[in-house]
């Protein structure tokens, strides 16, 4: 049998529990998704896909991270029971006035 070393990770849980779910629709752990991104890395001689940073304007970036905070329940949104409920509110807001 093959000798193996441990390599000690940190995480956010959201992340790993994101990830198990993920690999596990493949059928593989993140033990198994690590050792290919380890071995694809040696196979390209660096990191197999490019690094870059996202470039999004500064309403975009907002949006983003208001909809993470809702999705994390950090942010509670306003639920309507019927979309006829939104447009009459929507409608309310704008004073009636169709754009």
């Amino acid at each position: 049998m093959a000798k193996t070393a441990n390599i000690n990770i940190r995480i956010d849980p959201e992340t790993k529990s994101s990830a198990e779910k993920l690999f596990a629709s493949f059928g593989i752990t993140i033990t198994d998704a690590i050792n290919i991104f380890l071995r694809k890395s040696i196979m390209e001689g660096g990191l197999p896909f490019e690094v870059k940073q996202p470039r999004y304007n500064i309403e975009t970036e907002a949006a983003m991270q208001e909809a993470r905070a809702i999705m994390s329940g950090q942010i509670q949104t306003k639920k309507y029971t019927s979309a006829r409920e939104l447009f009459d509110e929507l409608d309310a807001e704008e004073g009636g006035e169709e754009c």
